[in-house]
């Protein structure tokens, strides 16, 4: 493992480091900005898929063959940001190993929480032995401070100390980062038992179920990232202030974030809100759903 001081630095560090012009990345449509920037970085083909369409991952593989690419490295998000929506990782694996190429994940919306011991997508599907390269960070789940890394095989993370640009020309991480982290990691470790875990999947499921049950769009697997569908830009906007004004502090995304048309407040929950704050902005967003005709008037917890 590397560390970097985000994982926007290394997600900005792998793929110019390990391909060539010779090389093919195969890319979900819906990866982070951060990876798509790396990509950018690099001078490999680029190919695109549709956002966990397995059909056309193999498609975009088979063109990439035709190609004469040398080494194909398959990029995906574990969990994509904007939705919630795990990648089958399970299925991916199979893809990838049909046509003997590589894969990438970005694990910050899943490390520390995901799986049966919060490791993250691949431990989610149970294929950590068949993923070639994680890159995830400090600043979420472990922390949420700052920090990323990339893991891997040895040799290739000595040829990312070596030539990855992110890490040879910035500062390392503050001591006191790196503390947080390791104390994160501790907690982690004992979240079977500690009841943190129970905690997190409790508030997202009985968030999702009222809001769900009072007539609200939820995107995504049942994952902490709750985004509720609204559409318009301007009612995300007005729909975020107003839930600010009842002391809940959320915010909209509309385009360029996501796509047109389908602006969203994103919620996300953590095991350090009780049932009684997660009932609370059930409450408001109900309320306030009602006031400007998201739902029906007549919704309620």
């Amino acid at each position: 493992t590397i560390l970097y001081a985000s994982c926007f630095d290394a997600n900005a560090g792998i793929f110019e480091t390990i391909l060539t012009d010779q090389d093919a990345v195969i890319s979900d449509a819906l990866n982070h900005a951060s990876i798509i920037d790396g990509i950018r970085l690099c001078k490999a083909k680029r190919f695109r898929y549709k956002n966990c369409d397995m059909k056309d991952l193999e498609a975009r593989l088979q063109e990439a063959d035709k190609a004469g690419a040398r080494l194909k490295l398959i990029a995906t998000d574990g969990v994509f940001s904007m939705d919630g929506k795990i990648a089958p990782l399970d299925k991916i694996c199979d893809i990838a190993e049909k046509y003997n190429a590589l894969i990438f994940v970005d694990d910050c919306h899943s490390t520390g929480f995901l799986g049966p011991n919060g490791r993250g997508t691949a431990e989610y599907y149970g294929v950590q032995d068949r993923v070639h390269i994680v890159n995830s960070t400090l600043g979420k789940a472990l922390g949420g401070a700052a920090g990323g890394y990339t893991t891997g095989c040895k040799e290739m993370i000595d040829l990312l100390r070596n030539r990855s640009r992110p890490y040879l020309f910035s500062n390392s991480l503050p001591p006191a980062v790196v503390g947080s982290a390791s104390a994160a990691l501790d907690l982690i470790e004992g979240a079977k038992t500690n009841g943190l875990f129970d905690q997190l999947w409790g508030n997202t499921k009985l968030f999702r179920k009222l809001l769900g049950d009072a007539g609200f769009t939820i995107k995504g697997d049942n994952h902490p990232i709750s985004p509720v569908m609204l559409g318009d830009a301007r009612l995300a906007s007005e729909f975020a202030d107003r839930m600010l004004q009842r002391g809940i502090y959320v915010i909209g995304f509309s385009y360029p974030v996501v796509p047109k048309g389908e602006a969203r407040i994103r919620v996300q929950l953590s095991a350090a809100h009780t049932e009684e704050q997660i009932r609370q902005a059930a409450s408001a967003f109900i309320d306030i759903g009602r006031e400007l005709g998201v739902i029906d008037a007549k919704s309620k917890l």
